[in-house]
């Protein structure tokens, strides 16, 4: 079964809302194994909107409009469903009731804008709202479904969970699920991976093979449909071991597992404490680290030592080595951590030394150096990192991360 989303707002095409609605549905969608080819977006114009319901009318079994059923005169959708469907507006004298009743327990008087919300196209449904005047509609026109929920998030959750959906599990005959398996790579490109995996995603039709990057991880979701999570997980398992083996130690967690847990748990096991060095970053490490819940069993502290002379002071970094090798340097990064481990009490310490950007101070913008220091070893690795300042930073705390992780488990060493 094919559903298809159109949000509907103009703040939503400005930018000024973040079309979270979208997302929800769509994971909604996927949960109960419905497919959704397409979603839109569509500001508030009648001419447009109507359009996009009659295409989407046209390639699916049902469409979910969200945004554009309160009171005022940019909220369309009812209107647009009109002219899309060749049907006259209604009006529930019903629901005028309740809305003068809701505004008169208020002790306030009722704007008659808002009796537009007991308008709804002919021969529609009405779906209560239990958390706000807008009541949702559903329609079945041609064969197709047609379901309008609010805008505000926590309406639409509600209608949709509790109306929507259960009449989309009805339509599509029987249970399916859509289970995916995320895999979190580090340490090679999306198009190196890409290549590495060509042949899976060549063949993949269920389970289907998908590459997204994001914040210097490479990510590998395999998803597959089937009619029970077991028999959609049986169906995951050999394509996942598959992935897993080309790939190797680059794989460092799955789903929702962060870097910055995972590293804190393989030092907890450890019995090892974790401290930062940062320059560039300015204290980013820091705040990923201790974003995890219990990160106070393992990590000690940080030092941010923005300059030469405080990373001499503080963490004893050789006046020598910040002026023969310089600031920005493996040399530099390295006797950071070996300072920051000494000075807050840690077995284990990252530092991160570099130019972010977009001015070039000693290595050209985008150089960063990490060091990391354990109880068996000590080394640094420089890195060319691309873009503006902020993702530069953000892919040097990532990478800073998972250097620790392959010098705690003694891969890093090796390579």
């Amino acid at each position: 079964m094919i559903v298809e989303v159109i949000a509907v707002g103009t703040e939503l095409l400005l930018g000024q809302i973040v079309n979270g609605n979208g997302a929800v549905i769509g994971r909604r969608l996927a949960e109960e194994g419905l497919d959704a080819h397409y979603q839109v977006v569509v500001g508030d114009n009648d001419d447009r909107l109507v359009a996009a319901l009659t295409t989407a009318l046209g390639r699916a079994d049902a469409v979910i409009l969200t945004g554009g059923i309160g009171p005022t005169q940019d909220d369309l959708t009812r209107e647009a469903i009109c002219h899309a469907t060749g049907r006259v507006m209604a009006f529930s004298e019903e629901y005028a009731g309740r809305l003068r009743a809701r505004w008169e327990s208020t002790g306030r008087v009722m704007p008659e804008s808002n009796l537009r919300q007991a308008e709804y196209p002919q021969g529609g449904l009405q779906l209560p709202n239990a958390k706000g005047t807008a009541p949702g509609i559903a329609l079945q026109h041609d064969g197709t479904w047609i379901f309008a929920l609010p805008g505000v998030p926590q309406e639409m959750k509600a209608l949709l969970n509790d109306e929507v959906m259960p009449r989309l599990r009805r339509m599509a005959g029987g249970p399916a699920v859509v289970k995916s398996r995320l895999l979190r790579s580090w340490g090679m490109s999306e198009s190196q991976v890409a290549e590495l995996l060509d042949d899976l995603f060549q063949a993949s039709v269920n389970p289907s093979v998908a590459f997204l990057a994001s914040s210097g991880e490479i990510k590998v979701r395999i998803t597959a449909k089937a009619n029970t999570e077991e028999e959609a997980s049986a169906l995951i398992a050999p394509l996942e071991s598959e992935v897993r083996l080309r790939l190797g130690t680059r794989i460092f967690g799955s789903d929702g597992e962060t870097i910055e847990a995972i590293v804190l748990g393989m030092l907890e096991r450890r019995g090892w404490r974790l401290a930062t060095a940062e320059s560039a970053t300015g204290g980013l490490i820091a705040a990923r680290i201790t974003s995890v819940p219990g990160a106070s069993r393992v990590f000690v502290g940080s030092t941010v030592c923005y300059t030469a002379e405080l990373k001499h002071r503080l963490l004893d970094v050789p006046a020598a080595t910040l002026a023969e090798a310089g600031v920005v340097s493996e040399e530099t990064a390295m006797a950071m951590a070996v300072g920051a481990a000494r000075l807050l009490g840690a077995e284990v310490a990252v530092s991160v030394t570099g130019s972010a950007g977009p001015d070039e101070q000693e290595q050209p913008a985008g150089t960063m150096v990490i060091g990391v220091h354990t109880p068996e070893d000590t080394a640094a690795r420089t890195f060319r990192l691309p873009g503006d300042r902020e993702r530069v930073r953000t892919y040097a705390g990532t990478a800073a991360l998972q250097l620790v992780r392959l010098a705690v488990e003694g891969s890093w060493w090796r390579t």
